[in-house]
This record gives structure tokens, C-alpha cells and sequence, in this order.
């Protein structure tokens, strides 16, 4: 059996727990090879799209500061850390950073004001030791989306594509990675892809505003970008657009993207599909995603070994797997290169006081 492959298989996933203490699964695959880690929220958290109480009164900065040192001592190599942080949605951390203003005060200011406000939160979470934001959400919804509800930016591309724009200026300024999601653009979708299949209606052209935005985000460099859980039938009738050869392809080949491909959580149903987690996982690597989110819970061992299993019956590239894995290894070092280099970044303190502090 393959260290190296065994070693590749773990980095290409990012299990997602909802605590700040890292279990056994998670810190045996990060010592077989795993580089990155989400800090998550429950589900209850991410229907209300608010923290709980008792976690906004428990939780400190200090307690993410230790759980990033963890890890990176279990790795023992740079980890990708992230955390959903939406604009309007689901803000993973809380009071413990700066806040950002809501989606109708973010169409009032300018981009600068934006840009501005996006860096000094992105650099308070990255005093704690966050790198990555599974954010902005850039899906223009113009018809029902329950999934979405109180989580995207409205249903002008203009504005969405303006506010997105800045919000990734600024946060990848701060040394932390934005992801745009949720590729190719889920305009509409009567489904909660979580529990239930989920479908986009319409043809080719009903998706063209949802993809100009994407075109934005990738002209003003976001780093990476996720693929969504539903399906599209003008584009894929059979997969969810985080396992489609064909959605994938279109992000790197006619949008021109080569960035970090994130996919969406393979445990959700719509993605799944009746088929098994570890399946799952090789057919979003078949399809050209480097980074697969799934939950801790899910059997990260028995999702390495599908992988490794796949390499080595033929069913998935060497190269394509290991091309994934130097991909994301490439960014957390990069990451951890802006630290080494004397990065500094700003927060904010209770009481309102900006000061500065660098992170080694």
C-alpha cells in the first residue's frame, strides 16, 4: 500500500465538527496526512443561521487559537482552517470578530467601505488562526430557495457581483482565502439539498446571469471557488454539480479558473444520491474537485481507502489525486509562508479599539 497515496487521500478531505475539540477521527487523519479542518456549526445553528447562545457566551479567541496549534501539531505541517463567514448568512464566529453589516446595509455602502470592513474581519480571524472562508455565497436567487433563505445578496447581478468582489478583496488582503459559492449559481431551487433532492430548473441560458458573477469573482481573484449540491439538467441531468465532470469542467475550461475547487458537504442528500460517502468522494475527484467536505462522523479512514482503493484498480488518475493534494498543501503552506514572512493583521478588541498584532 502507498504512504503516499494513503498520505494524498487524507489531504484531499476536510472534515467539518461542530466543536472546538478535535476527536479521534479527525486527529488520526490529520496524522495520516490531512492538512485542513472546518470548524462547523450544528444543524439547528445553520437553519436559524445564527450561533447559539450558550456557544456565543462560552466561545473566546483563544479557544480557536488552540484548536488551529492542535492541529497543526497533529498534522505536523500547515492546516487550512475555516469557517463559514457569510455576508448575511451564517457567521461561524460570531461576536469574536468585527462585525459585517447585514445583506440590505451592504447594497448602501461603497466598495472601498466594503473592502475595508471585510479586512479588519478577516484579519481578527486570522489573529485566531482561521485561513479559509467557505464565503462569499454568490448565487443571484430570483425565485423560491428555501436553502438560501437569509443567506445570499438578492437577486441584482450587479450588486452581488460589486459587493462580492470587495468582501473578497479585502478578506484575501488579511492573508484568509475566499470561496465563492455555490458554482454555477442556484437562482432557484424548491429543495433543501441537506435533506432532500435538489434540482435547478431552466436551460443553459437561464444560468447566464448566476455565471457572470462567477466570471467577476474569478477577475478579481478569489482563490476558491465551490461547486453546489444540486443538480442542473441543462448542464447534468445525472450528478450534483460537485461530483459533474461536466459543471467542473465548464468552471475550468470556459470560465478559465484554476484555483482551489472545494466541493460542497458529500453527505448531503442531494449530492449523494443513493450512493455510498466513499463512492461519492472519488466521483467529485473523478470530476475535478481538490478539497471534499465532509462531516468528521462520516468515516474519514473508510474514505481514504476508496480513494487509495480507486488509484490503484484504475478508476481515478494517480495524477489527478496527487495534483489535488499538492494543490491544497500548496495553499495551506502558502498560508503559513505569509505568517513565517511577518504578517501582520489587524482586530478589534471589546470596546471597539483597533489595535495590531502579529501572528507567529
Amino acid at each position: 500500500m502507498s504512504t503516499e497515496l494513503q498520505c494524498a487521500a487524507h489531504s484531499v478531505l476536510m472534515p467539518a465538527f461542530s466543536g472546538l475539540h478535535l476527536d479521534e477521527a479527525v486527529r488520526r487523519h490529520l496524522n495520516q496526512g490531512g492538512v485542513s479542518i472546518l470548524l462547523g456549526e450544528t444543524r439547528d445553528e445553520y437553519l436559524s443561521r445564527k450561533m447559539t447562545f450558550e456557544r456565543r457566551r462560552s466561545e473566546a479567541s483563544a479557544h480557536f487559537a488552540q484548536i488551529v496549534e492542535h492541529a497543526t501539531e497533529c498534522a505536523g505541517a500547515p492546516v487550512l482552517v475555516a469557517v463559514d463567514q457569510e455576508l448575511g448568512g451564517i457567521q461561524r464566529l460570531h461576536q469574536l470578530v468585527p462585525g459585517m453589516p447585514s445583506a440590505d446595509e451592504l447594497k448602501t455602502l461603497s466598495s472601498l467601505d466594503i473592502e475595508a470592513r471585510s479586512y479588519e474581519m478577516a484579519s481578527a480571524a486570522r489573529a485566531m488562526g482561521v485561513n479559509l472562508f467557505l464565503a462569499p455565497i454568490v448565487d443571484v436567487v430570483t425565485g423560491r430557495n428555501p436553502w438560501l433563505h437569509n443567506r445570499h445578496l438578492g437577486p441584482d447581478p450587479a450588486q452581488v457581483s460589486r459587493i462580492a468582489c470587495a468582501f473578497i478583496r479585502g478578506v484575501q488582503r488579511a492573508g484568509v482565502i475566499a470561496t465563492a459559492k455555490h458554482f454555477p449559481g442556484h437562482y432557484e431551487t424548491e429543495q433543501d439539498p441537506a435533506v432532500a433532492r435538489a434540482t435547478v430548473p431552466g436551460t443553459v441560458a437561464s444560468l447566464k446571469e448566476g455565471m457572470d458573477v462567477f466570471r467577476q469573482v474569478i477577475a478579481a481573484g478569489v482563490k476558491a471557488i465551490m461547486p453546489g449540491p444540486a443538480v442542473f439538467p441543462a448542464l447534468d441531468p445525472l450528478q450534483a454539480a460537485s461530483t459533474s465532470r461536466a459543471i467542473i469542467g465548464l468552471l475550468n475550461e470556459t470560465l478559465g479558473f484554476d484555483g482551489l475547487i472545494i466541493s460542497d458537504d458529500l453527505d448531503a442528500v442531494s449530492i449523494l444520491r443513493d450512493n455510498s460517502i466513499a463512492d461519492t468522494a472519488v466521483s467529485a475527484l473523478q470530476a475535478g474537485a481538490h478539497l471534499l467536505l465532509v462531516s468528521s462522523a462520516s468515516g474519514l479512514d473508510d474514505i481514504a481507502q476508496a480513494i487509495v482503493d480507486a488509484v490503484e484498480c484504475g478508476h481515478l488518475s494517480r495524477e489527478q489525486l496527487l495534483n489535488a493534494s499538492h494543490k491544497v498543501r500548496g495553499l495551506a503552506q502558502a498560508s503559513r509562508a505569509q505568517v513565517d514572512a511577518g504578517l501582520y493583521v489587524s482586530y478589534a478588541i471589546p470596546g471597539g479599539q483597533l489595535t495590531r498584532r502579529v501572528v507567529r
